[in-house]
């Protein structure tokens, strides 16, 4: 069972996220099977960060129709939903985990980006990293698109790295109550038929 101390470990999370990244690629498969622990909880908020960037490409291709960008916008919204719930699902069940143990601590400086936030950029790091390591190797570019995309290569590889950093040191910077994250709601209001004055504007029949 994982100590509070190990449960959070930023080099396993981008492992994580670089290994599902290249398996759906290169398999397509289903997302992880919901089982409720950490990693899996990690999985699936990434698979939310994949579906995302591949339904936004389908948005770019040339040719596509009004009715194929309006199918797409309403998955954008739909998928975009599930990936900021998954980050705050990572929050809950971090503060669910700390909680027994007093922690975080209430006196402790607020931190500004929870750890949910932070595994939510890492993931789209990880996508970024992928893509471009792709097109780093992509036979018959122009010349200089190589040189060019191992260039970004290494600035967002060592993007990660520091990403990576912060979200350890504030992981253990909250065991040793030295600061503290809460769980920032999204509240999204786009998908809400109460909430968006362009749907409860305008009756469903259009009329």
């Amino acid at each position: 069972m994982a100590t509070i101390d190990s449960m959070l470990s930023a080099p396993e999370i981008t492992r994580l996220h670089d290994e599902l990244t290249t398996r759906w690629h290169e398999e397509n498969g289903p997302p992880p099977t919901p089982a409720g622990d950490w990693l899996d909880r990690v999985a699936r908020q990434h698979r939310a960060n994949f579906d995302l960037w591949h339904i936004e490409d389908e948005a770019r291709t040339p040719g596509a129709t009004d009715a194929d960008l309006a199918e797409v916008k309403r998955r954008i919204d739909s998928t975009n939903q599930l990936r900021n719930d998954l980050a705050e699902d990572l929050d809950r069940a971090l503060l669910d985990w700390l909680a027994p143990h007093g922690l975080p601590n209430p006196d402790a400086p607020l931190h500004s980006e929870s750890p949910g936030l932070i595994i939510d950029r890492l993931s789209i790091l990880a996508l970024k990293i992928y893509h471009t390591g792709e097109e780093a190797g992509r036979h018959g570019a122009p010349p200089g698109h190589a040189d060019r995309n191992r260039s970004r290569l290494a600035v967002l590889e060592e993007q990660r790295g520091d990403l990576e950093h912060c979200l350890d040191a504030l992981w253990h910077d909250t065991i040793d109550g030295r600061r503290r994250f809460k769980l920032y709601r999204q509240l999204k209001m786009y998908n809400d038929p109460t909430l968006n004055p362009a749907i409860y504007r305008k009756p469903a029949n259009g009329s």
